[in-house]
């Protein structure tokens, strides 16, 4: 593939930075322990169970803000006008930007679920399935990272960054969102967080299968879709510019 040489450079970008790369793993990893601790069999939501999906969503956050400022960096300091010279599409360029934040983000699910195992988490449905959400909402979270990146400045990613992390949260990340209803619930219907968490839970804890979040897989592919032809979209006009 032509966007395999970006990759590699992104990627080595991303070992450049062990400091961030580090935060990146071990800061949801840390959350996930203080809250299952804080929650234990009292609060049943801060279960592994019911907790892990929404820390997983969290580390994808993260993996956003990450791919969003490299890219920010990459256009304000005209690298990114020199790989616009080379005979890239405009998706080797999504492709190449996206592939290293998107490894990084899915082992980062990876060790939470193991983790997560480790303290009790159950999985009463396929795995599999859980892993395919996980996924699209890989997709969806570093799309939406290549975004950002190629509309916004470093100081304006940061800005989006905190935006996207309190929809995430209020989307259920912590908490349960059908027993605080209203707007909260409302909005969290429309947004593919929501659908993401209650699909995932629905497998860990009730056996779901396929039929039975089928609902919620066409909301988080829509989105997941969505943004990465938007992203193709934003790189295509940067490249006509």
């Amino acid at each position: 593939m032509r966007s395999i040489e970006l990759a590699k450079r992104n990627l080595k970008e991303v070992r450049r930075d062990p400091l961030s790369l580090g935060i990146a793993l071990a800061l949801p990893l840390l959350l996930l322990l203080t809250l299952q601790a804080l929650g234990g069999d009292d609060v049943p939501f801060l279960t592994p169970t019911l907790l892990t999906p929404g820390i997983v969503l969290f580390g994808f956050v993260m993996m956003m803000f990450s791919s969003a400022m490299i890219l920010s960096r990459d256009r304000e300091t005209s690298l990114l006008a020199r790989f616009l010279t080379t005979p890239l599409r405009s998706s080797d360029f999504v492709s190449g930007y996206s592939m290293p934040y998107l490894l990084v983000a899915l082992v980062q699910a990876a060790v939470l679920l193991v983790v997560g195992a480790l303290l009790g988490l159950e999985v009463e449905g396929s795995l599999a399935l859980v892993g395919v959400v996980f996924f699209l909402m890989a997709v969806f979270y570093v799309a939406l990272g290549m975004i950002l990146g190629a509309a916004l400045t470093v100081a304006q990613t940061s800005g989006a960054y905190a935006v996207v992390l309190m929809l995430t949260i209020f989307g259920g990340a912590w908490f349960d969102l059908e027993q605080i209803g209203g707007v909260f619930l409302t909005v969290g219907d429309m947004l593919p967080f929501k659908h993401a968490l209650d699909a995932t839970r629905a497998v860990m804890a009730d056996g779901s299968g396929f039929g039975d979040i089928a609902p919620d897989l066409y909301w988080i592919g829509g989105y997941t879709v969505g943004a990465v032809l938007l992203a193709i979209v934003m790189f295509q006009r940067r490249m006509l510019e």
